[in-house]
């Protein structure tokens, strides 16, 4: 069993039982987890720097934010080890491991790493954190190149405007690796996060879904990729139609997803900075109406090019 030193304040959100059953001195613990939300939105803007530190705070049951103000990492726990979803930039990886330790986590615990998409502002602070945690990491055909190079693939839209990041020195045949796709899993215990193969924003982009529950009080929640049509200027999403049928795929796969919480990588892209004040994730928007945005933005690329203006 991993162990965990709960800083006082957190024991009542972790307690097993619903929470309109819990005692009255619970109240105040809601509050708290209210309020650390809440703080979010005070200490961060809607479009915030990338490496910009912000206070950990606990999503719902075991799940945590642990990113900066500008990039996301969301930390999943159990008793028999954590998953961690993207570490931010190089710089930004500092912030998220001092999170994680600030929550009463320790990092070795953290099992598996894996991301959302491949690209220097989610993915350059996997080598540092790897090397702080020696966890597993979880990637598909398309990232792990990227993670091995540090630099995104020739068929990312986005391919020569990133800078590089620190590449990771192993081997794709280690046990340091593990490849998976669409519809697969991570399982820590009684914690299955599973994935979403949606490539678009880049070629090896993930979305991922799990349940968190405390108690009775269960929630959906779903990592949604950034999934927006942005490039370079050389490239044009018209001129590669198998990669476009994956991107509306691949959106076609979160709009079907009933999502109670939905987080995303770039906090702007769900508005979470202005969801945070009201003191909860929950609602707010839906899978399907974020999907949506994401295609009527795909549609109007499109358009642009078309016209000869992208």
């Amino acid at each position: 069993m991993f162990a965990r030193l709960l800083p006082a304040s957190l024991f009542a959100a972790c307690a097993c039982v619903p929470v309109d059953q819990l005692p009255e001195s619970a109240g105040s613990d809601r509050d708290l987890h209210s309020s650390e939300i809440v703080r979010f939105s005070e200490e961060c803007k809607k479009w915030d720097e990338w490496d910009k530190p912000a206070k950990p705070f606990r999503v719902h049951a075991n799940t945590y934010y642990v990113g900066t103000c500008g990039i996301a990492a969301i930390l999943i726990t159990n008793d028999e080890g954590h998953i961690l979803i993207d570490t931010g930039t190089q710089n930004g990886a500092d912030v998220v491991a001092e999170n994680i330790r600030s929550l009463g986590f320790d990092l070795s615990d953290v099992r598996y790493l894996t991301h959302s998409h491949e690209h220097f502002d989610h993915v350059g602070g996997f080598a540092k954190v790897q090397a702080l945690t020696g966890a597993v990491i979880i990637g598909n055909s398309a990232s792990i190149p990227v993670l091995l190079s540090g630099v995104p693939g020739e068929l990312d839209p986005q391919h020569g405007t990133h800078p590089s990041f620190p590449p990771i020195l192993a081997p794709p045949a280690s046990t340091g690796w593990n490849k998976i796709g669409n519809g697969e899993s991570i399982s820590v215990g009684d914690v299955e996060v599973f994935a979403i193969e949606t490539p678009g924003h880049s070629p090896g982009a993930f979305s991922w879904h799990w349940q968190a529950c405390d108690g009775d009080n269960c929630k959906t929640i779903v990592y949604a990729d950034s999934l927006s049509p942005i490039s370079s200027d050389e490239h044009r999403f018209s001129d590669h139609p198998t990669d476009l049928a994956l991107f509306r795929e691949g959106l076609g796969r979160i709009a079907a997803l009933d999502c109670d919480i939905l987080l995303t990588p770039h906090p702007s892209h769900s508005l979470m900075v202005e969801r945070a004040a009201t003191g909860t994730f929950d609602g707010g928007i839906s899978c399907a109406q974020y999907a949506s945005g994401k295609m009527n933005d795909l549609d109007a690329r499109l358009q642009r090019e078309a016209e000869g203006d992208q």
